[in-house]
């Protein structure tokens, strides 16, 4: 029997299998594929065969990453959530994508990371938790240098992070958009009809964060929530797919000791914490010894040092 296809993703927090869109869009996909995969949910990008997340490690074709890469390749294995699709369904599936990715990613994008009371108050907080010692002191701003260098790829190079208009039409747009996914929903269970397609998974990717994370300020979120029939989208997706599996849990402290952690954690990483931690707190208490006075450095003269050693020499020789 083959070895099973293994995701590497980003674990879940806030109710949510995962606290990141472009992972949790993968895990949906495959829950409505019905691709069998193996799915490590970690805390370190680091531990990812490629160095990012989400990352799908294969039998054949080594490791894809990219969120649309990994989803053409699970189409590639026969598992497709867009099989029954009629060709006026496939065309109206890329077009809502289009308008999810110039409207609501970059209003997402900025909620989460450009802002900057949620960044330092809720986003940076969150990972720098979550990631061990000491990666957590850099590869959180790597990440925000990233979605910042997206949303200026989305949006182009007229966009400034500084200008308060620019970012109102951010806003303005997204909520436009959100508006005609609920029109266009109306009062189905899925996009289009009774089962799940891939639009289904974006759409999801990009709401449920909004739904269920609490920010500092989310200006999504108020909007979203006038708009029940997105919101019992999202619920629905959340019973049906993941809780009954436990991949929806409730917000945990990232550092409390579980059996997923031990689990997501390899032996050698977390001797190499313990080994920088003793490090860093030796330091710091030479520091603190030094500053307070407890241990101070004096100058001797070399005639006092001479002295001092040959009285030394000479109770060594009294001794013998």
């Amino acid at each position: 029997m083959a070895a099973p296809m293994e995701l590497y993703c980003w674990k879940g927090d806030a109710g949510l299998p995962s606290v990141d869109v472009d992972c949790l869009a993968v895990l949906t996909y495959a829950k409505f594929s019905g691709a069998p995969l193996k799915v490590h949910k970690i805390s370190n990008p680091w531990r990812s065969p490629s160095g990012y997340l989400p990352a799908l490690k294969t039998q054949d074709d080594g490791v894809v990453f990219q969120t649309n890469r990994i989803i053409t390749h699970l189409r590639k294995q026969k598992y497709n959530a867009d099989y029954d699709l009629s060709a006026k369904q496939g065309a109206d599936t890329l077009a809502f994508m289009s308008l999810m990715e110039e409207k609501l990613l970059p209003a997402l994008i900025h909620s989460f990371w450009i802002d900057a009371k949620n960044y330092v108050e809720y986003t940076r907080k969150w990972y720098a938790e979550a990631i061990p010692f000491p990666l957590n002191f850099f590869i959180p701003n790597q990440m925000h240098k990233r979605h910042l260098e997206r949303l200026q790829l989305i949006r182009g190079e007229g966009w400034r992070e500084d200008d308060e208009s620019l970012e109102k039409q951010l806003y303005i747009d997204a909520q436009e958009c959100m508006t005609l996914l609920s029109q266009r929903l109306g009062t189905q269970k899925f996009f289009f009809g009774d089962s799940p397609a891939s639009l289904d998974a974006y759409v999801f990717s990009y709401l449920a964060p909004i739904m269920n994370t609490k920010l500092p300020s989310n200006k999504l979120q108020q909007h979203l929530r006038t708009l029940n029939n997105l919101c019992q989208y999202c619920t629905s997706i959340l019973s049906i797919y993941f809780d009954c599996n436990g991949d929806g849990l409730p917000r945990v402290l990232p550092r409390t000791p579980t059996a997923e952690a031990q689990e997501s954690e390899d032996e050698p990483h977390k001797r190499r914490n313990q080994i920088l931690s003793v490090l860093v707190g030796l330091v710091a208490m030479i520091g603190y010894a030094m500053l307070s006075g407890i241990v101070s450095i004096q100058r001797v003269e070399n005639g006092n040092a001479l002295n001092q050693g040959n009285a030394m020499e000479d109770n060594e020789d009294e001794d013998e």
